[in-house]
């Protein structure tokens, strides 16, 4: 471990290993979008990768919201196969979030002030009275950490629970769902504190069942930097911690970090995603 850059701040350094593995069926040539390489990012280096994709009519890398990963487009018919394996250092600093201010809106960067926002699986408008009466005693990573412990009293994660169309406001009702579910009300909470919010597909060793995660991220003061702000991650279901997660990207809510998206009919086959420590 590393010596805490200032009390309470910790960085630790962990090797994750991930080998994943999906396949679909398209009746014809239809494009798709692909999202699930881990990023390469300041504080996650990519030690090996390795992706092999069935052929394509058309293949190009983009880059991802916030240039936080990449895209990978393509047109392809009939059966399209995905294998990726990596090994990825993981050298994330960590703050107490209890001890993080809040930011105003007047305060924040231009990039992170959409993540206020409604967006179509977050409707944090309609919750504003319930954050006041439910967490009103609390503000900042407070208010955060007790949105993801209220979640976690009660929710019940339930596989098989909710669909695509699952939106945080149905998860509330429903008080169940999966990492999804359970990041998109963690986001849709936080923005509804004033908090800006986002929604992370990522990997990590600790989730049951294996299969990629979810989980949010909160922008707070950053005590490292006066009048900076800085980007949290916070995991509702307990299985993943900041110092294990593999980031694949980042967005408003679960439509703009899909694994995979097609622009027409498909059929999804098998999945296997595989995530350790080593």
């Amino acid at each position: 471990m590393k010596p805490a850059t200032e009390p309470g701040i910790i960085s630790r350094i962990m090797i994750i290993s991930i080998n994943a593995h999906f396949d679909f069926t398209l009746p014809q040539l239809t494009d798709v979008a692909l999202q699930f390489e881990a990023a390469s990012l300041p504080e996650q280096r990519l030690i090996r990768c390795n992706t092999r994709l069935s052929p394509s009519e058309y293949f190009a890398r983009i880059p991802a919201e916030h240039n936080i990963g990449e895209r990978i487009m393509l047109s392809a018919d009939g059966f399209f196969s995905v294998d990726y394996s990596a090994e990825v250092e993981i050298d994330r600093i960590t703050a107490p979030l209890d001890s993080l201010e809040a930011l105003q809106p007047h305060e924040l960067p231009g990039e992170v002030f959409s993540y206020l926002m409604d967006s179509r699986y977050c409707q944090a408008d309609r919750f504003h009275s319930f954050v006041d009466d439910e967490f009103g005693a609390t503000t900042g990573g407070a208010r955060v950490l007790a949105i993801r412990d209220w979640i976690a009293e009660h929710f019940a994660y339930e596989p098989g629970s909710s669909t695509p169309e699952t939106t945080a406001m149905d998860s509330f009702i429903e008080r169940r769902g999966i990492c999804r579910d359970y990041a998109h009300v963690l986001v849709t909470l936080a923005r509804a504190s004033t908090i800006p919010a986002r929604f992370v597909s990522c990997f990590s060793p600790g989730v049951e069942p294996p299969d990629f995660h979810a989980v949010a991220e909160v922008f707070l003061a950053d005590p490292t930097v006066a009048g900076g702000g800085a980007w949290h991650l916070v995991d509702a279901t307990g299985m993943a911690t900041p110092g294990d997660i593999v980031k694949i990207g980042v967005g408003r809510d679960a439509a703009d970090v899909s694994f995979l998206t097609t622009f027409g009919e498909s059929q999804f086959g098998e999945k296997t995603v595989a995530v350790s420590r080593t």
